[in-house]
């Protein structure tokens, strides 16, 4: 069972305009359930076709300017028009991070269904912003509750203000800083994901990097691990004796 409110809740931690340091778009990214489902929110094993409109769409702001003669910085348009001789002026066409909506309906399913099946749990922060990371951080324990209780999505309220303070100084000055997202699954059972091309770790890589913006994706200790010797560097191996878990 799946329903349109369980749905809706991810998309609306994602939804634009909840703060100062999101786009100010006001969009309601109401969730609307096509297909897939019978009358009681069943799943039918058929493809689930979601639809969510847009409602804030601003095309002046990209076509009363100079946008509509060159190229954004950091952004496909050079790369779209050289591909196919067009690009979408008004918003970024297919390469606008509005098409993440897709990812977060998908996940909020695909959610349920390890919670389901293998009660895996998988949570996401902001760990750091420019060169101000997160601090005194369980990645163990902490909730999507904790993630939440902030603008910045950090777990860490003091390190939050800090992140936050960062972004309005920088913001004010009319540009712009990147950060780092910390994903952890928990109650990951062993063997998942195929040899070689299909591994599971490779598979993370490619949709997190596939995402816009994304410049860099590390497993772990990441390049990090480099700087360790390998017997500090490789875990003890242990096994749950209840889940099974490695």
């Amino acid at each position: 069972p799946i329903t349109r409110e369980e749905i809706q809740i991810d998309l609306d931690r994602r939804r634009p305009g909840q703060s100062r340091i999101t786009t100010p778009r006001n969009e309601a990214d109401s969730v609307e359930i096509l297909s897939g489902l019978n009358p009681e929110n069943i799943s039918l094993g058929t493809p689930m076709g979601m639809l969510v409109r847009n409602k804030d769409q601003r095309s002046t702001d990209y076509l009363d300017n100079d946008m509509n003669v060159a190229y954004r910085p950091s952004h496909a348009d050079a790369t779209y028009d050289a591909k196919y001789g067009v690009r979408a002026i008004a918003g970024g066409g297919r390469s606008s991070a509005r098409e993440t909506i897709g990812r977060v309906a998908a996940g909020a399913v695909a959610r349920k269904i390890l919670k389901m099946y293998n009660g895996i749990e998988v949570l996401a922060y902001v760990s750091k912003v420019q060169d101000i990371s997160c601090e005194n951080v369980n990645d163990d324990t902490f909730t999507m509750e904790e993630v939440d209780a902030n603008i910045v999505r950090c777990p860490d309220p003091a390190s939050a203000e800090k992140m936050l303070e960062r972004i309005d100084e920088i913001r004010k000055a009319g540009n712009s800083i990147g950060g780092v997202v910390t994903c952890v699954a928990r109650n990951v059972p062993a063997g998942l994901g195929a040899p070689v091309f299909d591994k599971l770790e490779a598979d993370l890589a490619k949709a997190c990097m596939s995402i816009p913006a994304a410049k860099g994706f590390e497993s772990g200790d990441g390049f990090e691990g480099t700087l360790l010797s390998g017997k500090d560097h490789n875990d003890e191996f242990y096994i749950d004796p209840e889940t099974g878990a490695t």
